[in-house]
């Protein structure tokens, strides 16, 4: 919702990829909330279907059976974009000046390693990616050592990181900083738009998730963050460091290794993001929603 109502960034197109829920409902849920946004503007792109080499794995017990907590699915008004999510991140990238178009990844990262795969020269073009992924000190979500975005498809997130990119990474260190209390929700409810609304029902759902599943605090806003940084990176502090993926192991499969040392990781093309202002976040989200 950040994304389709920050006045600080130009939404080019939305691209979607089984994830959390399959395809079909992510391209759908992707047109809902840019109706309930109205920004028929934006193109929504559907993309890869599957991981580059895993079966699918769908997390629908953290975020409802329809991919979007409470809320009931409805049609659409507006269809899908024409062209495939890999070829419209190319196109979006290459008509532009170097370093001009950047890109918020909120699921597994299998569009943007196909499209990698596809244009050579991509990685050159591209601005910075912020990537919701990985963890640190924070263990895992999914599995005790990894994160579920980064588990669902390693090897793709494992190309990302090895392609050049620009990339910045908001693990579950960063995202567990930022949580939507009582109060903060209240806040994003009180606004009354229909896009706060739809936030706000989002977050309880989440509430409710972390209570009676994780057992948990108020609920990490994970996805929020890279739009948020892309919008107001000032709000955020980074690290660099070089970051590996596991990809052999299934007890450690998605396991994000962090090196800081430089002298240990021969270069760090990587940005790990270590703090976040929760306060300027949620302010940002409102003044964005109201």
């Amino acid at each position: 919702m950040l994304a389709f109502a920050s006045r600080e960034l130009e939404l080019l197109a939305v691209t979607t990829v089984g994830g959390n829920a399959p395809l079909a409902k992510t391209a759908r849920n992707a047109r809902m909330l840019r109706q309930i946004a109205g920004r028929e503007d934006v193109p929504v792109h559907a993309g890869a279907d599957r991981p580059l080499r895993r079966k699918p794995t769908g997390a629908g017990e953290f975020h409802g059976e329809e991919g979007l907590g409470f809320m009931a699915p409805f049609p659409p008004k507006t269809a899908l974009a024409d062209g495939h999510g890999v070829d419209a991140i190319i196109n979006r990238v290459m008509e532009r000046e170097a370093g001009m178009v950047g890109l918020a990844v909120l699921g597994p990262m299998t569009n943007l390693a196909l499209a990698l795969r596809k244009e050579p020269m991509l990685a050159q073009r591209l601005g910075p990616v912020a990537i919701m992924g990985g963890a640190r000190s924070e263990g895992g979500n999914i599995t005790a050592s990894a994160e579920y975005n980064v588990w669902a498809d390693p090897e793709a997130a494992d190309e990302v990181l090895r392609s050049g990119c620009d990339v910045v990474l908001f693990g579950l260190d960063v995202t567990h900083q930022v949580r939507a209390t009582d109060s903060r929700i209240a806040a994003i409810a009180g606004i009354g738009s229909p896009s706060a609304d739809t936030a706000a029902a989002m977050m309880r759902f989440s509430e409710k998730v972390e209570r009676d599943i994780v057992g948990g605090e108020a609920p990490p806003v994970h996805d929020l963050l890279p739009v948020a940084w892309l919008a107001r990176p000032q709000l955020f502090r980074t690290k660099d460091c070089r970051v590996a993926v596991e990809t052999d192991s299934e007890l450690t499969r998605g396991h994000t290794a962090v090196e800081f040392r430089e002298t240990v990781a021969r270069g760090l093309p990587h940005r790990w993001v270590t703090h976040a202002d929760a306060d300027g976040v949620f302010e940002l989200l409102a003044e964005a929603l109201a």
